[in-house]
């Protein structure tokens, strides 16, 4: 394929090709030369033009295909308009010569067809330039369609097209000839032709006045009569055409004075009357009208009616959003007039009414719904409600009219009916989509919308009641705060209109549909309003008996409401479960004796009542079924169980009573036979085995005497084919834009689809998604459907034998029927049968024996050959199912067989079809035949029946088959993938585009190829580049495609390349592709291109934006997307498509594209983005007038400086977003909310304005979060007050992110500021009105969340200013003191429990930080008073803010802690398991009602753990205090929660001691915590763990809790194992850390209570008999711990995890195994060095809380522990720092030594022993091997042989072996290289040999003193080099002076001597000094203040050796002298400095 890609045709490789390829060979050249052509120089074409236009034109006589003749005309025409133009008009005349030809024969068709193609394309392209020669060409053409067959009437019509779009006005004398042509082909037979003649006709009307003039009539009856008999094709572009005609009428400003005398304007009301009449009559002609008039016969065939109502909608949306506006009311009135009764003809049956009302209702939601913005559609609902109002006036005159004329009136009161469904159904949806933007409408009095609504619910019509109830659950679901106010009015009108039998039908539809609409509210509604309606519904079923005019209508309403009742849920139908099982019980006889009294009694009317009263009650017993699935126990099951027999008994009685009381029971005994068909349907078959033959019985009758002709297909068998297959069966059955009036047209002559009065109880029922109104069908069918389910379980359930008998029962009835009923009883038994197959596979059940299965085919096979194309699909799905419910491969290999031996000998179309598709079916569920010869068979007949042109049906059908046996063969099928890839391509490049459907199969053939092919496509070999370049070539034949689904499908194909072969896929032309169709008009194309795109986008998103964004700014002129991707990219292009899309599906996929696009490119384009948001979000803004609050006085101020803020930039440029909806702003506000965590990933700078500006200084195209800090928070205000309650949620989760991630920004021109602090009236501002009184719950509770957020955060410290913020919260507060019983009855209690709980979290978070600011602060200033006491004014100022805070706070904080320990106590009772709910309070909670609790839950959930937090440091700061009672005072306030849990008042003491309220509220808090802890669930937040942990440590941090802990051993053993648990569960640090020092705390506890315990036994027993004393302290003793009770075992298990977890080598079993390499060491990350810091802190306190002999049994571990630690991570660090665990297992280490155990004489000599084994060890760590010592940090060992000689006694430590190898050490390391090692030793010696004990400092005197000296005399040789030099020689005089302060009188002498010399030594002379470096300068300054100070100390010493040596004392001299001066030289402004102190001190001083 390669050589195709030049200019000029390569001849030579095209000769050598076979037929086939050729014709691929040309159509690959002639893709190369389109887009070779447009990039050539001019030149280089001119050379080549004469040799390319041969080329070209010979191609034409070569009978080229659609594909390749496009291409070729495309080529030619570019050609001429870049080359030359001499030659064309040769061109033009071959073209018409051969056009003119008299060979009709097939074979020189294409050719002729070529040069029509050709013609137009050069006449488009070229246009003026090619003169007058256009008028022979059109002459010609058009002489040529006279006798045209249909595809060159398609093609010449297409070509037309292109010539009027070339010529433009110079085409006007043709005009009339194309207009006449046009016309005939407007209604010709062939579809395509009709489109295109209607694509020609559009193109015409641009030009030719007259069609939208004088012709007007006629080109309106023209498309009318093109509707009859249309496709869904034709229809849409039929009605664009007229749409569009109509449109230019009315809005034309005609000038010209030619025309100007037979031109007359048209007004609005006469292009209305035109649609209006083809809408009522389908002609807008006079005489025919008449004429059908009197023969009485007009009836509007259904496709006119559907064709002009789409027409409707493309006349207002082409004269757009503004004029609709403008003109509504005429618009509205006309538009409901259509329903009128001034048309009775359209409405005279029921079926033409419901569907003209459809109709109308599309044209209204299409316009009304997508047109306008939101303000605007209120403006229409109001209009709407006006209409309403008028209607109503009539009904009420028409009602109360007693006169004569009754008649007239009852049909005035029918006639409004329909005017009025159409009304309140778009008054429902308008408000709907509204959401609760809708709430000024509903607030406006004058409109009057609810009192319009339920107004009419009182209308004689029962549809017009339905209607009005759905009306009212729209507005509910749209207002959940209006749910609970309209249930009660609806309920207080039909307690108060018992008696009128409209009001008590109307008002329970009412209060059934606001039920229905209570699950989509997240408010719902108060509990108590469920006890009412049920009383209402019995007190209905009670009254019904008493008044017979009434009766009827009562028993229904009750049984109703009561089924409407069950879908609030399990939680509220259990408290009425037993009156309904009562009620249940008592509807049916008990008894088949009652029954047959029952039959002989009564009238028709008795039984109406009855079955409708039964039929109710089995409607209310399948909701409860369906939506309480939760409370079927087995022992209400066995309640709902005794009244089934008798009611299946009723069913088998009523043809019975049927024929005695006539037709009148008709249609009660049909929904009686429906419900409890629906009902069995849902229970499990077990339960009504015993009824199984007589309800099967009753089933097949049903299925095979249907009471109707009616052909249900339509609805009954789509679900049961696979979705792909439908594909085969045209547009009607996908989904399309146009679906809800388009299935009328579907369900044949005699029914018109559903309507709500068919089924009343589908008003309370979930709606199908994407249906607006539910449709349930009339009872008739919808007992069919119930029945086809119903016996698809039973049959699956009925014994084997039986089943044979029922098929054969079936099978019979189906040959006793003939014609259309035979077709009917079939298409029941398919569906019926195919449904039982469907659940015996999901089962797994088997069919049956032989017989059986012979039976099932014979039933399935006559239905493979049936008329019915539906059917036939069915059958074909039922065949394959068949085969998997058998599973055996003989049976499956027979059945394909028999469909083999069809195809070979079958002519006709309909075996054909069948048959081919039940191969396919064949592999669906069998996951392959196994058999290649089987593959191989079914492979070649397909491709037979796919080239058979002769039906272009067979071809689909057999085409798609071979697609399914693509997909599911699996690897079987790669050796056909080359010829069934050949087959594909060849017949894409020769079938006539008019066989859309066939191409539509081919799509998916090749899509099921790339899907087989997959990742090999990658490949680089030549077979495989050449099936890839195949695969793309197809998918530009079908790109090329006129029909929308094939292009989807080319786009769905390229999808797959791109996503096994990405390189391949050339990007850029597919993202063109993709925005040319982003609004196409069908649906299935949009779907496609979203989905690809969502693709793209994850992995290419910045060049797919950029793509499309190039691609615009070249745009060509045949590219004008509807979208603006110039201005506002491809993201703003798909956010405008998200706010017009009305389809779910879409929408989902267009969010998911946005937010890939969003996380990869956001932080680079981060303007871009955040301008689109903003752009979205403000494109409401000025219809967001905040919501009004009323304020107080001192508020108003804060109001002004609001609304400053308010101001917005009010530019009134263009915006890309005009009135998005409110979802898209939601959306929007997400994205906002997203592209800030993005930032936070991306980046310090986007939060930090310093280095933000600095960056961006340094490259202006840097762009950081931060400088936009001000569109946020004006997003975030924005989106917090509009009238949307979703959006106002987003803006302030937007907000609260904001302040979360902003607060600690400096604000760096106002040092001390952050950066938010400018922002504080918006904040402000934005959080006000979410206060106000008729705020919803769930907004007020985000709104705390933020406050709290904010006033924690510290960006204000000014507390006037906080003052703001923090009255809201107050305000709130005062709110929930009021308690439950005082909120609102508005919505369900639970949200008042949300609403208080938020408010005690928001006040516990503030709390919580003002507690911990202050205790900074108070460390802070303890810390600055060590330093200096200038600090003092600087902690004043930061002090103030934070005790002002606490003080804040401290107002309410009486109040708040009562309320946070009910709201604890409220959360541990419901922590509490369910075997418990028996001790529950029974009215509830302080917080929750009893009803509600599960409600509740997830809100304490949400909220404990800050406030256990707060509680717990409130309860720390006031002390646990208890006083002596005898000093008076008391400082524990008398609580006034219900802190006794449930004891009742008469065991309750009547005064609490304070000891024992305490101990309650520290056993609450230990006891929610260790709950919590005990088994955190996996998705608990940290931040409750943490917040957990926290509170156990305040709780601890006072002494009397710690008293209760200390106090009670198995309380602290149990949570030493809770936090163990959680240190094994969670890994994160802080919890681990939280934890330890939880740990810490209880074992502190204990030790304070072992030292009371000892304490108080030392002052009992006096000091005399010491040896008596008891031993406290663990270990008893014996010395043993038990696990489980001791806490001693339960910490050092816990210590040894942590230790373990981040040192394995701990490990000894470990250490062991080759696993861990002993001696590597590891560096721990900071937070593991903490964690075992912690720990071993934890270790060193553990002695003491043990006996002696118990510490014992613990020193070993503890010991080897510590040293263990020592070991692994005693590393050099570069700085000479300890790391941070060396320092701690040192400081551990002393702690342990200096224990008193370690003295205490029961224990001493065991410490001995032990403290010197681990000096061994310690010792032992460097004569390790490997030479591992230069890793080990000698400092730390050494340091840790300090330790020990300090602290132990010196008994361990004197012992001579072990003395000799210290010193040995020291040795050692004095002789280091490193000076940081050699000053270390210096300092550790030091303290060693200031050691009090002689015994223990001589040893280290004696053997290193000399050393040490010797070292320092070197020193005069070598002067140090640097500072380290410097201070080892410091501290080594530092050393040698303490010795000579701690020797012996007679030896001092000799030490001073020694001294003095090294000092002078290191003294210069005044010249040395200038020159000498500054550590030698420093060493003489040292040396000289050592030397000052030691003379007078020794002055006799002093004085003998000065003058003993004269040189000594002259150096001495001369630097003393030196030194005065210099000191007088440094003036009195330079404080005398005193020598820098620069001994390194260790990081914690361990001695």
């Amino acid at each position: 394929m390669e050589l195709a890609h030049s200019l000029l045709l390569n001849e030579e490789a095209y000769n050598q090709l076979g037929e086939f390829q050729k014709a691929e060979f040309i159509f690959e050249w002639l893709q190369f030369l389109e887009k070779l052509l447009p990039v050539t120089s001019r030149a280089d074409i001119r050379e080549n033009q004469k040799k390319l236009v041969e080329q070209l034109t010979s191609l034409l006589n070569n009978s080229p295909g659609p594909p390749t003749r496009r291409l070729v005309a495309k080529n030619l025409a570019v050609l001429y308009s870049t080359g030359d133009t001499f030659s064309v008009y040769q061109t033009i005349d071959k073209c018409n010569e051969l056009i003119r030809s008299k060979d009709d024969s097939p074979s020189y068709l294409p050719t002729k067809l070529a040069a029509v193609v050709c013609l137009g394309y050069l006449y488009k392209k070229l246009g003026r330039i090619l003169g007058n020669s256009f008028t022979d060409t059109v002459g010609n053409v058009l002489k040529a369609m006279k006798n045209a067959e249909s595809q060159g009437r398609y093609e010449i019509m297409l070509s037309l097209q292109n010539i009027l779009n070339g010529l433009g006005a110079a085409a006007i004398p043709c005009h009339r000839d194309i207009y006449k042509a046009a016309r005939s082909c407007l209604t010709d037979r062939s579809m395509a032709v009709r489109c295109a003649a209607a694509k020609c006709l559009l193109e015409l009307q641009n030009e030719a006045v007259f069609m939208w003039s004088t012709d007007l009539d006629s080109v309106v009856t023209l498309c009318f009569k093109s509707f009859e008999g249309s496709n869904y094709d034709v229809r849409l572009a039929v009605s664009k055409l007229l749409g569009t005609v109509l449109a230019r009428a009315l809005t034309s400003k005609q000038t010209t004075a030619s025309t100007r005398h037979n031109f007359r304007r048209i007004s609005l009301e006469e292009v209305m009357e035109l649609l209006g009449s083809g809408f009522l009559r389908g002609s807008c002609g006079f005489l025919r009208a008449s004429g059908d008039m009197l023969k009485g016969t007009s009836s509007v065939s259904r496709d006119v009616r559907v064709g002009v109502t789409q027409a409707y909608v493309v006349f207002v949306s082409t004269l757009g959003a503004q004029w609709l506006e403008r003109n509504f009311s005429a618009f509205l009135s006309h538009i409901l007039d259509l329903v009128s009764q001034s048309h009775p003809k359209a409405i005279q049956s029921q079926m033409d009414a419901i569907g003209c009302r459809r109709c109308v209702s599309f044209i209204l939601r299409a316009t009304v719904g997508g047109l306008l913005g939101e303000k605007a559609q209120i403006a229409a609902a109001k209009e709407i409600c006006q209409a309403i109002w008028k209607l109503k006036k009539v009904v009420d005159a028409a009602m109360s009219d007693s006169n004569l004329e009754i008649r007239l009136s009852t049909t005035d009161v029918t006639a409004s009916q329909h005017v009025l469904v159409c009304a309140l159904q778009e008054l429902g949806s308008l408000i709907h989509g509204l959401g609760t933007t809708a709430a000024p409408l509903l607030q406006d009095s004058s409109t009057g919308v609810l009192e319009a609504v339920i107004s009419v619910i009182l209308h004689p019509s029962i549809s017009v009641r339905l209607t009005a109830a759905w009306c009212l659950r729209c507005i509910a679901v749209a207002l959940p705060s209006y749910v609970s106010l309209l249930l009660d009015r609806c309920i207080e009108r039909l307690s108060a209109l018992k008696s009128s039998p409209e009001a008590v039908t109307g008002y329970s539809f009412a209060v059934a549909a606001l039920l229905g609409a209570v699950k989509h509210s997240p408010l719902g509604i108060p509990h108590g309003k469920g006890k009412v309606i049920m009383t209402v519904a019995e007190d209905l079923l009670c009254s019904a008996s008493q008044n017979s005019r009434i009766s009827l209508q009562r028993t229904q309403a009750g049984w109703l409401l009561v089924a409407a009742l069950m879908t609030l849920g399990p939680a509220v139908v259990q408290h009425h479960l037993p009156r309904m099982l009562l009620l249940w019980k008592c509807i049916f006889p008990s008894s088949p004796k009652d029954l047959e009294t029952e039959k002989t009694r009564g009238d028709s009317f008795t039984w109406q009542v009855t079955l409708e009263g039964r039929a109710g009650a089995l409607g209310a017993i399948k909701s409860f079924v369906s939506h309480c699935a939760g409370l079927l126990t087995d022992q209400v099951v066995q309640r709902l169980l005794p009244p089934l027999p008798s009611a299946v008994d009723l069913l088998t009685q009523l043809s019975s009573i049927h024929k005695s009381y006539g037709n009148s029971l008709k249609t009660s005994s049909t929904v009686y036979r429906h419900k409890l068909y629906e009902l069995l349907a849902v229970l499990p078959p077990k339960t009504y085995e015993g009824s199984f033959c007589a309800v099967l019985k009753e089933l097949v009758a049903d299925l095979t005497v249907p009471d109707s002709q009616i052909d249900a297909s339509t609805f009954l068998l789509p679900s049961l084919c696979h979705e792909n297959d439908l594909l085969l069966l045209g547009p009607l059955l996908q989904e399309t834009d146009h679906r809800f009036i388009e299935e009328q047209l579907l369900l044949g002559n005699s029914i018109a689809g559903g309507s709500l009065e068919y089924d009343p109880h589908s008003i309370y029922e979930k709606v199908a998604k994407g249906d607006s109104v539910p449709k349930p069908l009339p009872p008739v069918l919808s007992v069919i459907s119930a029945a086809t389910r119903l016996f698809g379980v039973m049959f699956s359930h009925v014994a084997e034998s039986h089943r044979l008998q029922v098929l054969e029962q079936l099978l019979n009835s189906i040959k006793q029927t003939k014609g259309s009923r035979q077709q009917t009883v079939q298409l029941n038994v398919m569906s019926a049968f195919s449904t039982s197959l469907k659940h015996l596979a999901n089962c797994k059940g088997s069919l049956g024996p032989e017989e059986v299965r012979r039976s099932a085919l014979t039933l399935v096979m006559g239905a493979l050959e049936s008329n019915n194309p539906l059917l036939r699909c069915a059958a074909a799905e039922c065949l394959a199912r068949l085969a998997q419910v058998v599973s055996d491969s003989a049976f499956t290999a027979g059945l394909a067989q028999v469909s083999f031996d069809k195809l070979k000998s079958a002519r006709d179309v309909v075996s054909r079809t069948g048959h081919s598709l039940a191969l396919g079916c064949l592999y669906r569920y069998l996951g392959g035949i196994g058999s290649t010869q089987h593959l191989n068979a079914c492979v070649g007949i397909l491709y037979t029946l796919s080239q058979d042109g002769t039906s272009p049906d067979v071809q689909a059908w057999a085409l798609h088959s071979l697609s399914l046996i693509v997909d599911l063969a699996g690897p079987l099928y790669h050796v056909h993938v080359e010829p069934t890839l050949s087959l594909v391509l060849m017949l894409l490049l020769t079938v006539p585009p008019a066989y859309a459907e066939v191409h539509q199969s081919l799509g998916r053939c090749l899509n099921a190829l790339i899907t087989t092919l997959g990742p090999e496509l990658q490949g680089s070999s030549m077979t495989v580049s050449a099936l890839r370049t195949s695969c793309l070539l197809g998918c530009a034949v079908m790109q090329d495609n006129p029909d929308c689904l094939v292009q989807a499908q080319a786009i769905s194909c390229l999808q797959q390349l791109h996503m096994f072969a990405p390189r391949h896929v050339n990007l850029s032309s597919l993202v063109s592709c993709l925005c040319v169709n982003l609004c196409s008009s069908y649906l299935l194309l949009r779907r496609a291109v979203v989905a690809c795109l969502r693709q793209l986008v994850q992995r290419e998103a910045a060049e797919v934006s950029e793509y499309a964004v190039a691609l615009v700014k070249e745009s060509r002129e045949d590219f004008t997307p509807d979208v603006n991707i110039r201005e506002i990219g491809l993201e703003g292009a798909l956010l405008g498509l998200l706010d017009k899309e009305l389809d779910q599906r879409l929408c989902h996929d267009i969010k998911e594209t946005l937010t890939h696009m969003l996380t990869s490119m956001a932080v680079e384009k981060l303007s871009f983005w955040l301008k689109l948001c903003k752009d979205v979000l403000a494109a409401s803004a000025d219809f967001n007038t905040v919501a009004s609050v009323g304020t107080t006085q001192e508020e108003e101020t804060a109001k002004a400086d609001d609304a400053s803020v308010l101001t917005s930039d009010s530019d009134e440029r263009f915006h890309p977003f005009s009135n998005p909806r409110w979802s898209t702003r939601v959306f929007a506000a997400e994205c906002v909310c997203k592209i800030i965590s993005q930032c936070e990933n991306a980046g310090s700078a986007h939060f930090d304005i310093t280095l933000a500006q600095e960056r961006k200084q340094r490259d202006s195209r840097d762009d950081f979060l931060v400088l936009h800090l001000a569109d946020l928070i004006r997003m975030a205000f924005m989106a917090a007050t509009d009238h949307s309650d979703q959006l106002r949620l987003s803006g302030l989760q937007t907000l609260l992110i904001v302040v979360r991630k902003f607060a600690a920004v400096p604000e760096p021109e106002f040092p001390g500021h952050v950066i938010l602090e400018q922002y504080q009236a918006n904040v402000g501002a934005a959080l006000r009105p979410a206060f106000a009184p008729e705020t919803p719950p769930d907004v007020t509770a985000k709104a705390c969340q933020v406050c709290s957020a904010w006033i924690a955060s510290g960006v204000v410290s000014d507390l006037n200013d906080l003052r703001r913020v923090h009255q809201l919260l107050v305000s709130s507060l005062v709110k929930v003191q009021a308690g439950k019983e005082a909120q609102s009855q508005q919505y369900n209690e639970s949200t008042s429990t949300m609403e208080m709980l938020a408010v005690l979290k928001a006040w516990a978070e503030v709390y919580i930080v003002a507690v911990e600011k202050q205790k900074n602060l108070s460390d802070a200033h303890n810390h600055c008073l060590k330093i200096a006491n200038s600090a003092e004014e600087s902690y004043r100022d930061t002090s103030s803010s934070a005790s002002g805070l606490l003080d804040l706070v401290q107002a309410d904080l009486a109040t708040l802690s009562k309320l946070w320990l009910a709201a604890l106590q409220d959360f541990a009772l419901l922590t509490l398991p369910s075997e418990y709910a028996s001790q529950l309070p029974a009215e509830g909670g302080t917080f929750y009602t009893a009803e509600t609790i599960e409600n509740a839950r997830p809100h304490y959930y949400n909220s404990w753990a800050l406030i256990l937090y707060a509680t717990a440091l409130w309860l720390t700061s006031t002390g646990f205090i208890v006083v002596d009672p005898d000093e008076g005072v008391t400082n524990l306030s008398r609580p006034v929660t219900p802190t006794t849990m449930c004891q009742d008042s008469s065991t309750r003491p009547l005064v609490k001691s304070p000891e024992d309220v305490n101990t309650d509220r520290f056993h609450l808090i230990l006891g929610i915590s260790v709950e919590f802890l005990c088994s955190p669930r996996s998705d608990a937040a940290m931040e409750n763990i943490i917040a957990c942990l926290r509170a156990l440590q305040a709780l601890f941090d006072v002494p009397w809790p710690r008293s209760k802990i200390g106090g009670d051993q198995e309380l602290g053993v149990e949570l030493l194992n809770v936090l163990h648990r959680l240190i094994l569960t969670r890994e994160s640090p802080d919890i681990q850390l939280a934890a330890l020092e939880v740990v810490r705390l209880i074992l502190f506890a204990a030790q304070e209570h072992v030292k009371e315990k000892r304490r108080s036994a030392e002052v009992d027993d006096g000091a005399a008999e010491k040896e008596t004393l008891p031993e406290f302290g663990e270990g008893k003793d014996t010395g043993g711990l038990v696990p489980g009770k001791s806490l001693v075992f339960a910490t050092l298990e816990l210590c040894v995890c942590i230790l373990v977890r981040q040192l394995p080598q701990l490990n000894p079993k470990l250490t062991c195994s080759p696993a861990v390499q002993s001696g590597k060491h590891l560096l721990l990350s900071e937070d593991g060095s903490r964690l075992v810091a912690a720990a071993l802190v934890i270790l060193s306190d553990v002695p003491a809380i043990c006996s002696p002999e118990g510490s014992v049994s613990v020193l070993p571990t503890i010991l080897y522990l510590m040293i263990g630690v020592l070991k692994e991570t005693a590393v050099k660090l570069r700085d000479g720092q300890l790391p941070l665990t060396v320092a701690a297992s040192l400081q551990a280490l002393k702690g342990l030594l200096s224990s008193p155990m370690a003295r205490a004489e029961k224990s001493r000599t065991a410490w001995t022993d032990l403290l010197r084994s681990a000096l061994v060890t310690v010792l032992d760590c460097w004569d390790q091997v490997d030479g591992l010592l230069q890793e080990l940090d000698e400092v730390s060992l050494l340091t840790a042989i300090t330790v020990f000689v300090m602290s132990t006694s010196p008994d361990v430590t004197a012992v001579e072996c072990l003395q000799k190898r210290c010193i040995e050490k020291f040795k050692i390391t004095l002789d280091s290289k490193d000076p940081l090692v050699q000053c270390k030793c210096y300092q550790l010696l030091h303290s060693i040999f200031q050691h009090p004990n002689k015994i223990v400092s001589y040893p280290y005197i004696h053997s290193l003193a000399p050393s040490i000296v010797e070292k320092l005399q070197e020193t005069e040789k070598a002067k140090p080099e640097n500072a380290a030099e410097l201070q080892v020689i410091q501290e080594g005089i530092k050393v040698v002076t303490a010795l000579t302060a701690t020797a012996e009188e007679e030896h001092r002498a000799h030490l001073v001597a020694c001294l003095l010399p090294i000092l002078i030594s290191f003294l210069l002379d005044e010249n040395a000094l200038v020159s000498a470096t500054n550590s030698a300068k420093n060493l003489h300054e040292f040396a000289l203040q050592n030397l000052m100070q030691i003379g007078p100390q020794y002055s006799a010493v002093f004085k003998k050796l000065m003058a003993s040596s004269p040189t000594m004392k002259a150096r001495l001299e001369s630097a003393v002298k030196g030194n005065q001066e210099s000191i007088k030289v440094k003036t009195a402004k330079h404080a005398k400095n005193p020598g820098k102190s620069s001994s390194i001190q260790l990081k914690t001083n361990f001695l």
